[in-house]
């Protein structure tokens, strides 16, 4: 009797093992980190966009120069007033005077006429002449008793025609016609003029010789009469108020 219900409680029960239920799953193994590949892929960002960026700088890499806005003829100075600022490609090759060079420019002049528009390069220049408009440098080599003790640049002169020519060689010049010196008939050459130059012996003091190289700064109209009297060696220089 005890067998049959032993056998009979059995009898329910399945040979099949218990399976787990498909809600539940297997743990997977933790995946493997590799930090040098991730810092190897960030510097490789970096290192591009940086290239990129040098790049777009070099290709914008500019300069601030001075353009014209007004025609400038030869011999002439740049002024605020005919220039302006433009930016140019730095690498150019071209030899571009910069925008804070401009006051430096404003001492120099221009070789040739220039015109509206142009940027400006520096062989387009060149020293200034110191001569002003209208005037001229002459030099005479005075001999002792024509000029006075201590004649230095600077010095404003009167130019006299002295020897036997004076009278008629003074007469041919325009600028003297009506000037004549009380004295012996010589007659006035330049009524002013400036010693542009003196030679001396560099201590300052003038040579002591028999003849006095001086460079004066007469109006271009009295330089014609004053070279003639020069190559003459017929020519004095008077101190005049002013000095």
């Amino acid at each position: 009797m005890k067998i049959q219900e032993r056998t009979g409680a059995g009898a329910g029960r399945s040979a099949v093992p218990a399976q787990p239920s498909v809600g539940d799953r297997l743990p997977t193994p933790p995946r493997e980190r590799k930090p040098a590949l991730a810092a190897l892929a960030v510097l490789l960002i970096l290192l591009g966009a940086l290239g990129a960026t040098t790049l777009v700088l070099q290709a914008g890499d500019r300069i601030e120069v001075i353009e014209l806005t007004g025609d400038l003829q030869a011999g002439d100075s740049i002024t605020d007033a005919k220039i302006t600022s433009v930016m140019v490609n730095k690498d150019s090759g071209a030899e571009f005077v910069p925008w804070s060079q401009r006051e430096l420019l404003k001492k120099l002049q221009a070789k040739s006429t220039l015109y509206k528009g142009t940027v400006l390069v520096g062989p387009m220049f060149a020293t200034k002449n110191s001569l002003p408009q209208g005037k001229a440098t002459v030099g005479v080599s005075l001999k002792e008793g024509q000029y006075p003790t201590g004649l230095k640049a600077g010095d404003n002169v009167a130019v006299y025609r002295v020897g036997s020519n004076s009278s008629s060689s003074g007469n041919s010049s325009s600028s003297s016609s009506s000037n004549s010196s009380s004295g012996g008939g010589n007659s006035l050459l330049v009524e002013r003029a400036v010693v542009a130059d003196v030679k001396d012996n560099g201590s300052g003091d003038v040579i002591s010789s028999t003849s006095l190289p001086v460079t004066l700064t007469v109006d271009a109209s009295d330089a014609a009469a004053l070279t003639q009297a020069a190559s003459d060696g017929s020519v004095a220089v008077v101190l005049i108020p002013g000095n």
